[in-house]
Formats: C-alpha cells, sequence, structure tokens
C-alpha cells in the first residue's frame, strides 16, 4: 500500500475534500488526509497525508505557510473573498508605497484574529460556515496567530499584491479585509494561493492531472515523498546499533532508553527523527499530550 506525502497543487474552485476524494478515487487508497483546509477559491500547495503516514498528519499541520494574494481595495464582501456578496463599497484613497507600507507594518507580528463566519471553524458542533449561509452570526474566540512576513509585492490602480508568511490558522481573507479597513476603504481577495507549506513548495507540487498521468503510467511512486524525508525539519536522535535492533524488534516497548535521551534534553521538540545515520531517518516518534498533560510519545516506522 502506498505510504508518504503528496505535494499536491489543488485548483482553484475545489474544496480540499473534494481534492482528497480525488486522489483517492485515483490512487485506490482509502487513507488520504489533508493537513491543512485551503479555501476553495484559493490555488496552491495542500499537502496530503498518504497510507500510514496519516499518523503524522498533526506534524505537517503545525508549519509556517506563505501566500501570494491579491486585494482589491474599496470592496467588502460577507466571505471576504470574491464568492461573497457586497456588504459595502468605499472610495480608494490616493495611497502612496510608504502609505501602505505603514499600516503593512502593524499586522506583522504576534496578532490575534478572529476567525470569519465563512469558515471551517466548529461552533457547538457546527461548521460556521453552515451556520453563515443560514444568515446566521455567532460570537467567535480571538486566535492567537503570527504573522513573520508581510510584503508589498505590486500596487496597480485599486489593487495590491502581497505576500505573507504566518503560522497555522491565519485566514488571508480576514487579515485582507482588516488591512483594507486600516486603510480606510476596506478589502476582500480576489486571487489567493498557497505558495509553501513548511518546505513543501508550489514549484515541486503536482495537478491532479499529472498525478493522473503518472497512476496510468505506473510510475506515481516518484511523486510520493517518503514520510521520513518530508519530516526533515524535526529534530533527530541518533540510535546505537543495538537500540536500532531492539526498536525493529520490540518496537514500541523499546522506547524507554531513548525517551530517556528526550527527558535529559532542555526542551522536549513535538517529535522526532530517529536515525541510525544523518542520511537515514528509521522512525518517528511524537509526542501527545494526556488529559493530565502527562507526555506520551507515539511511535511510527514506514513500512
Amino acid at each position: 500500500m502506498l505510504s508518504g506525502i503528496l505535494n499536491l497543487d489543488k485548483p482553484r474552485g475545489m474544496t480540499s475534500h473534494d481534492a482528497v476524494a480525488a486522489v483517492r478515487r485515483s490512487l485506490g487508497l482509502q487513507a488520504v488526509g489533508h493537513t491543512g483546509t485551503l479555501d476553495p477559491d484559493a490555488s496552491g500547495v495542500l499537502v496530503l497525508c498518504l497510507g500510514g503516514a496519516t499518523q503524522c498528519a498533526r506534524f505537517f499541520e503545525n508549519l509556517e505557510k506563505t501566500y501570494w494574494t491579491v486585494l482589491q481595495l474599496g470592496v467588502c464582501t460577507d466571505t471576504q473573498d470574491a464568492t461573497g456578496t457586497v456588504t459595502h463599497r468605499r472610495e480608494v484613497p490616493p495611497l502612496t508605497p510608504a502609505q501602505l507600507h505603514n499600516v503593512l507594518d502593524r499586522f506583522q507580528g504576534a496578532l490575534q484574529q478572529i476567525p470569519p463566519m465563512y469558515s471551517a471553524v466548529k461552533y457547538h458542533g457546527q461548521r460556521l460556515y453552515r451556520l453563515a449561509r443560514q444568515g446566521k452570526t455567532v460570537t467567535r474566540q480571538a486566535r492567537d496567530i503570527f504573522v513573520r512576513r508581510l510584503e508589498l509585492l505590486d500596487q496597480r490602480a485599486t489593487q495590491i499584491t502581497l505576500g505573507v508568511t504566518c503560522s497555522k490558522g491565519t485566514y488571508i481573507r480576514t487579515l485582507a479585509e482588516d488591512i483594507g479597513l486600516a486603510l480606510g476603504c476596506g478589502a476582500h481577495v480576489v486571487h489567493l494561493q498557497r505558495c509553501r507549506v513548511g518546505h513543501l513548495s508550489l514549484q515541486s507540487a503536482c495537478s491532479l492531472r499529472t498525478l493522473q498521468h503518472h497512476v496510468q503510467a505506473g510510475t506515481v511512486s516518484c511523486l510520493i515523498i517518503p514520510v521520513t524525508d518530508a519530516l526533515s525539519f524535526l529534530p533527530s536522535l541518533m540510535l546505537t546499533a543495538q537500540q536500532y535492533d531492539d526498536l525493529c524488534i520490540r518496537q514500541g516497548s523499546a522506547l524507554s532508553p531513548i525517551l530517556d535521551t528526550i527527558h535529559s534534553l532542555p526542551q522536549h521538540a513535538s517529535g522526532y527523527r530517529l536515525c541510525i545515520s544523518p542520511q537515514k531517518t528509521v522512525a518517528v516518534i511524537q509526542r501527545q499530550l494526556s488529559p493530565a498533560k502527562i507526555s506520551k510519545w507515539k511511535l511510527y516506522m514506514p513500512p
């Protein structure tokens, strides 16, 4: 069975759920899951975990993301993008690059953001977008986000193009509307593309058409990234020959000496690669907190 990571270039106009379903059909594989929703009207990198690699999805969910987006100034919509209904229009004042940079500087660093009503966030068990479609608005809790980079790439008439590098949970649509309001005219997103998730870039992503071509040619394995390679950003722990032998034979029950090494480290990471050489990762362990906030470690050994 296929197992690993697929860096998919999701097309515009398709939900992340539909993209997962399309990959399942192409590969004949049920165990496929994405690691972070991408808006239907957005395109770009959608990281998919296949087979046993779905156990490692949480590592990719927390990775920093980079986007390219075009904002239409002077118009706000209920969805904060071009698919929604216009809620108000305002004249766009003359804006110099210096004025734009001054405002953009205010939206970098640690911020709080209220998730939009048109989002997959759950409220009392229901997705917000379902409530929004019923004409309902509910109070949402602000969330902590971090915008590491917010760059003005282009300015043409009433549209500006931005590059954004940000943390998990950042809604670019909401960021765009907030920037527009800070400029005194409002804004909504007319184009959005996810260019990078961690070290996985759009340049190395494959389209659904390319995936189908490789399936038909029997070469789909060349598109699948081994999970141990995809998790190269995790810190590594070098195993002794005896520890590796024990791990192969007893697996989870052989973790105690390895965990003793982790406990002696100044800080715990969310996971570690277990290596037998700098270039060879043989397993991954991830930390999970129990309800009592006690660290429990889960072992993943790729096939």
